[in-house]
């Protein structure tokens, strides 16, 4: 499906073959192996893992609000029912990434996707505000095992220069998921199942649309279970020389705890690392934008004076948008080896766009091309900052501690994104604005401050210890990304 990037470093070297006897040929085969098996199931089961914990924003303006919470006029109890999906996930994303690496990924990947799809496949039966909490809280239970393992997952496989393509287009998936979202709900609007609604539709096609949703989650997890590769030292899907393949090519940067083990002293490591939490704080800048645009988008584009299936309709082309762009800028990202810049640029776009909401009041066209640049910038950074984590934190344990570290303290966004939204605030919503306008300004500072910390670092390395060859196995075993030889990707 994808041929592997070319190293930077590769571009100077007149051998084909590396020095544990791999060709080039052999590892891009390999490559596309991996591309043709792995890809296809992790996107598409993000892809309903993202559609089933934002279709409540699609619900809501089909007739969800009206049947399961008494009218809400007010909107506290929406808010209360987006956020509660975040709490649980929040909770339970580092004990379940720590814990994924004592099992094999696909029984792990397989049995979160099944229990996320029944719970988004059973909130069709929900009937009032306790029965959609619950629904929520155990959706977030379940997608917590997997959201924060699939870069885990992908570092088995995929070197540091093709981690960042693959990762946008596995989180590419997501914006796929809010335009393919919207063209669902704009279908099952002309369902009309129930009694009708004036301007609404069927009083119960917000039924159908988790229907729609929820069931092809479980039968993804159910193909997952046999056909996810494991790790490459046990799976059966590579033959004896492609296991060796792999393996030599993940020794290159890094050789530390590979297998079903933890290191509790990189636990630590992870816990103490203050670049850890900055990222967090990234994170929650631009989660609460994603949020706000995941739950609030076609309520939004409705107060542009357009119906509610046309609103529907205006959500697909910015997400469209924004996968191409993330994809785009990740390609870039990986052939010039440098993130830091690529996310601050991002956080500023999404900025941008919410300061044009909050300026131009009355600028329809303006309105719309503010959003493109908060679903671009804000898709965009989240993908990247993703793939930024996962070469920087060293070891498989930090890793699997820090990931999820950075991304719950950024999932708290995501509840205060749930929140800021109230319908007596609209049409013109300057609270919302203004606080994913600031928080995304605040991602754009602290993205640049962590870009500038890890060319420092790298530069007070190579002054000390000499340049490492990118190729090298630099043992992380014990120190974890503060090894002498590591250096992070800026």
């Amino acid at each position: 499906m994808l041929d592997e990037e070319k190293r930077p470093s590769d571009e100077r070297k007149t051998s084909s073959t590396s020095e544990a006897g791999t060709t080039s040929d052999e590892e891009k085969r390999l490559v596309r192996k991996l591309d043709r098996r792995i890809l296809p199931i992790t996107c598409l089961l993000y892809l309903f893992a993202y559609l089933d914990r934002t279709n409540l924003g699609n619900a809501r303006l089909q007739g969800l609000a009206k049947e399961n919470l008494g009218g809400d006029p007010t909107g506290i109890l929406f808010d209360w029912v987006n956020s509660a999906f975040f709490f649980s996930y929040i909770i339970c994303q580092v004990p379940a990434t720590i814990l994924s690496k004592l099992f094999p990924p696909s029984y792990w990947i397989a049995s979160a996707a099944v229990g996320w799809g029944i719970c988004s496949t059973l909130m069709a039966t929900t009937f009032n505000f306790g029965s959609l909490m619950a629904a929520r809280v155990w959706l977030g239970v379940f997608e917590a095992g997997f959201g924060p393992a699939i870069p885990l997952y992908f570092s088995f496989f995929y070197t540091r220069t093709e981690m960042g393509l693959r990762m946008a287009y596995w989180f590419g998936f997501a914006a796929v998921a809010g335009a393919f979202g919207g063209l669902i709900a704009f279908g099952v609007q002309h369902v009309e199942y129930g009694p009708s609604l004036a301007g609404v539709g069927g009083e119960w096609d917000w039924k159908v649309l988790f229907l729609i949703e929820g069931i092809p989650a479980l039968l993804l997890g159910v193909l997952a279970f046999f056909a996810l590769p494991d790790r490459p030292e046990s799976t059966r899907y590579l033959n004896t020389r492609e296991r060796e393949i792999e393996m030599e090519r993940m020794n290159r940067g890094t050789s530390a705890d590979i297998g079903a083990v933890i290191k509790k002293e990189h636990i630590m490591i992870a816990l103490l690392d203050w670049r850890i939490y900055t990222g967090g704080m990234i994170y929650f800048g631009v989660n609460c934008a994603l949020a706000s645009i995941s739950a609030f988008l076609p309520t939004i584009i409705e107060t542009f004076g357009y119906t509610n299936a046309l609103a529907q309709l205006l959500t697909v082309p910015p997400y469209a948008v924004a996968a191409i762009v993330l994809c785009m800028t990740s390609y870039t990202s990986d052939r010039i080896q440098d993130r830091g810049l690529a996310v601050t640029g991002s956080c500023a776009v999404g900025a941008i766009g919410y300061l044009i909401l909050l300026t131009v009041p009355n600028n329809v066209h303006a309105r719309y091309f503010a959003v493109f640049c908060i679903t671009s910038g804000t898709y965009t950074a989240i993908g990247l900052i993703i793939a930024w984590f996962a070469h920087n934190l060293g070891s498989e344990t930090k890793k699997a501690t820090g990931m999820p570290m950075f991304m719950a303290i950024g999932q708290c966004g995501s509840i205060l994104g749930s929140h800021i939204y109230p319908s007596t605030d609209g049409p013109r919503y300057i609270r919302g604005f203004a606080v994913s306008c600031g928080l995304e300004a605040f991602a754009t500072i602290c993205s640049l401050v962590l870009w500038i910390s890890y060319t420092y670092d790298n530069a007070k390395r190579d002054r000390r210890y000499g340049r490492p060859d990118p190729d090298a196995n630099v043992d992380t075993s014990e120190l974890a990304d503060k090894a002498p030889m590591f250096r992070y990707m800026a």
